[in-house]
């Protein structure tokens, strides 16, 4: 084991097994992935960590429709902002009750993003709460698009591809003071670089997985570890010809991608950014579960994806 890892925390090592993200939950959930992260480090790993934010940031959105009478709803880039200071807390001391005096930082981290990505023309990426037509009617007037689903109405955003991490140097400075360092958590505030060259937050979430893989590449990580709530993925999912996939090279695995196997709302981005890692030439991607972590960098464990024969 050795070298600088990348590991990606899902929704799940941040809420309680049913989703529940009150602040008991999360700091019970995130505890409990620190004491994962931890046992790497001590093992001499170098790690970085990124992570979700989809609960946390329903929980913002949902005080934002509640209060809006009251106080004008905040923009969704701010939303991520406050997500990733609050996160980060509680992953720094969560790490620090682990490993004692350790070097922990959290850099809020912009992700630049294209304005001419098409996710702008159509936005389909579903965020916070299902609501009644009326109260969608309602935030629609503060600019909001939503969305009729089977359960009812729901705000509906822009979802495009992370162009850069902008602010990896300030990651970087400081992996290299000796710290573990959270960045870029929930994919990233969106922005976008104007005409004059400023930079402004829109209205978008950014692929947490995909920010994974332009982050890892940023920070020089050698590996890529995206962990879920499975211990592989799957080819056949939930079908009798089920199989796990352990290790796999990336024209196999993109054919598996482009043949159906891997559902967008779940798995398909997770292997869609093992694929940018390990074919951008980055090293290798794993996709496995928190509890397997330490066991899928040194082992046989996990969906183990490289760029070519050389595994």
């Amino acid at each position: 084991m050795g070298g600088r890892v990348l590991i990606a925390l899902g929704g799940n090592a941040m809420t309680a097994p049913d989703g529940s993200a009150s602040p008991a939950d999360q700091h019970r959930a995130i505890g409990e992935a620190m004491r994962h992260v931890a046992a790497l480090i001590r093992a001499g790993q170098e790690v970085v960590l990124t992570h979700g934010n989809g609960p946390q940031v329903g929980n913002i959105l949902l005080k934002n429709q509640l209060a809006a009478h009251v106080v004008p709803p905040v923009p969704l880039d701010w939303c991520v902002a406050q997500t990733q200071g609050t996160i980060g807390t509680l992953v720094m001391n969560a790490l620090q009750r682990e490993l004692g005096h350790a070097r922990v930082a959290t850099v809020v981290t912009r992700t630049l993003v294209d304005p001419a990505d098409p996710a702008f023309q159509d936005p389909v990426k579903p965020i916070g709460r299902y609501f009644g037509q009326d109260e969608a009617r309602r935030f629609e007037g503060h600019g909001q698009v939503w969305r009729r689903f089977e359960r009812g109405w729901r705000r509906v955003v822009a979802s495009p591809r992370p162009v850069e991490i902008l602010d990896a140097p300030a990651a970087v400075a400081l992996i290299e003071a000796g710290f573990t360092v959270v960045a870029a958590g929930g994919g990233g505030v969106p922005v976008v670089r104007e005409a004059d060259g400023t930079l402004t937050g829109i209205e978008a979430v950014i692929d947490k997985d995909l920010a994974a893989a332009a982050l890892a590449a940023a920070v020089g990580a050698t590996d890529l570890v995206i962990a879920t709530d499975v211990p592989n993925a799957v080819v056949g999912f939930g079908t009798p010809h089920a199989r796990p996939i352990g290790e796999i090279e990336v024209a196999a695995l993109r054919e598996l991608r482009a043949a159906g196997h891997f559902a967008e709302g779940s798995m398909g981005p997770k292997i869609d950014a093992a694929l940018r890692f390990a074919e951008a030439g980055g090293g290798r991607a794993v996709i496995t579960s928190l509890r397997h972590i330490g066991a899928a960098l040194s082992g046989n464990v996990g969906t183990r994806v490289y760029r070519g024969v050389e595994a």
